[in-house]
């Protein structure tokens, strides 16, 4: 049985739904909050991403040894009558897929998913991530003490790989929901495999300290009910290891009222980093401004005055639940959070495909979908949204944050990418299909500088031309080797003489 995070609580759905419009706050000006805690690092001033990395295919060589995660009975394929999805991942950038047993998509392609323990799923990901400005991934780690912790401790390893390739931060987040064990086990945990990661370049630090977070402590809920006492030894436990703490903390962590246990303050206050959790507390942008009126602000005062940073949650909605209005709802968190003075945001969450709160690239139209699935695509309010829309909305949102794109309400992604009007794009698989690079203004571009707008050596596969530019490509760096002139959209490389595919490394730009 899957884990899950998500908690819906009655009392805060109709809190958030009876809120009143706010809209004398909203045209004031923005709070200022000082943070008296902690300068810029890899968690202060950053972007970071809840990363699951739990999902397994049969047959991909995963210890599990089975459908981790994509489906109820891990021992069966997903299907209508076995399934664990919220929402279905657009696959077109994976190398590997696996065939499960849901009709065709709509687009008449088998329906395949992709294993986060291939290497290259998990590359592509953090790919994603250097791509749409995410800064810090933070794993979760459940209990690893089951026979989910082999491939866990496999998946430790490969984020760290994909960290360090593609220029990443990465941490651990320990989830302590259901581990009976935690207090001792977490701690031998650290000890004997985890701490070995903070020797990364990768590995998150924060004041100068690797970077830990734990999830799930001071929580109402039965699987997750460690006395107060406990869980401050192991907040200082770890503290004491030299480590900068975060905490995964209930909603109403100040009050102690409805997610939150009363009587836990005192751990709340002992960590260096408060994050508390988002997902299934708003479904619209009424409910955004609600937090931002009764709790934001609140939360940041407390956290100033106890030195604290605070890393609340920005969510994307849930999909199947038709909660996301297609970015306006991560918007006005964004611009929420940002008018709050937080000290970091917290994205719940990358590829969470099970509770369909993933940024990460999702099935765009039914055409993307299994047949008869009754899965939401992201057009599923009419607007119609690419696959990477939520990733391009979390880089401009992470714009705004830091202080590169001016403060507005007013969302500035589109939904749908103009396609051929900002620059050179190119793509790395044929059709204008796969990975997409940074839109390319006029200029001369050596394989460095092509690198640093995604466009990797020997990668690209198509290109969209703006009207009336021409590009001269070249086989080897500096302009140099074999040469290739467009003046127009070219969608296979292949179909050129002599053959393109894979062989862009520098290129001109007029």
């Amino acid at each position: 049985m899957a884990l899950t995070r998500r908690t819906f609580l009655a009392a805060s759905a109709a809190t958030a739904a009876t809120a009143t419009t706010v809209g004398s706050t909203l045209a004031a000006s923005a709070t200022t909050a000082t943070p008296v805690a902690s300068p810029p690092g890899d968690v202060v001033g950053k972007i970071t991403v809840g990363y699951q990395g739990w999902f397994a295919c049969a047959g991909d060589g995963a210890p599990i040894n089975g459908w981790w995660h994509w489906s109820n009975n891990w021992g069966q394929p997903p299907s209508p009558t076995n399934n664990a999805l919220g929402s279905w991942p657009d696959v077109r950038d994976y190398t590997a897929t696996y065939q499960t047993a849901y009709a065709n998509l709509g687009n008449g392609q088998p329906a395949k998913l992709f294993s986060s323990y291939d290497q290259q799923a998990v590359n592509t990901h953090f790919q994603w991530m250097q791509q749409n400005g995410c800064d810090t991934a933070a794993l979760q780690r459940f209990n690893p003490f089951g026979g989910e912790g082999p491939t866990r401790d496999a998946m430790a390893a490969k984020v760290r790989q994909a960290a360090e390739q593609y220029g990443r931060k990465f941490y651990i987040m320990y989830d302590a929901t259901g581990w009976l064990n935690m207090q001792s086990e977490m701690k031998q945990d650290w000890i004997d495999k985890m701490r070995a990661y903070t020797s990364s370049p990768a590995y998150a630090k924060q004041n100068g300290k690797p970077v830990v977070c734990i999830w799930g402590f001071g929580f109402n809920e039965g699987n997750k009910a460690w006395p107060a006492s406990v869980c401050l030894d192991v907040v200082n436990w770890f503290k004491g290891q030299g480590c900068y703490v975060i905490g995964g903390v209930p909603t109403h962590w100040r009050r102690g009222v409805e997610d939150a246990r009363p009587g836990y303050l005192d751990v709340f206050h002992a960590f260096n980093m408060l994050s508390p959790w988002m997902v299934g507390r708003i479904s619209d942008v009424a409910g955004a401004d609600h937090y931002y009126n009764n709790v934001n602000q609140q939360d940041q005062a407390d956290c100033n005055a106890h030195g604290i940073d605070y890393q609340p949650c920005v969510i994307p909605g849930d999909l199947q639940s038709g909660h996301r209005r297609h970015g306006d709802l991560m918007w006005r968190q964004f611009y929420n959070l940002t008018r709050v003075g937080v000290q970091g945001l917290y994205i719940s969450m990358f590829d969470e495909y099970n509770e369909g709160n993933q940024i990460a690239k999702t099935a765009e139209s039914a055409a993307w979908i299994p047949q008869g699935s009754g899965i939401r695509a992201l057009d599923e309010d009419g607007t119609a949204c690419s696959s990477d829309y939520y990733l391009r909305l979390t880089n401009d949102g992470g714009r705004m944050f830091k202080g590169q794109l001016a403060l507005t309400p007013n969302r500035p992604t589109p939904p749908m990418p103009p396609q051929g009007t900002g620059g050179v794009i190119f793509y790395e698989h044929v059709d204008y299909l796969g990975a997409a690079g940074a839109a390319l203004a006029k200029g001369n571009y050596t394989r460095a500088q092509l690198q640093a707008a995604g466009v990797q050596d020997n990668w690209a596969s198509s290109v969209r031309i703006p009207a009336g530019w021409t590009v001269t490509a070249y086989a080897e760096d500096n302009f140099s080797g074999q040469s290739w002139t467009w003046s127009s959209n070219t969608p296979n490389f292949t179909t050129l003489s002599p053959n393109a595919n894979d062989h862009l490394t520098s290129c001109r730009i007029q």
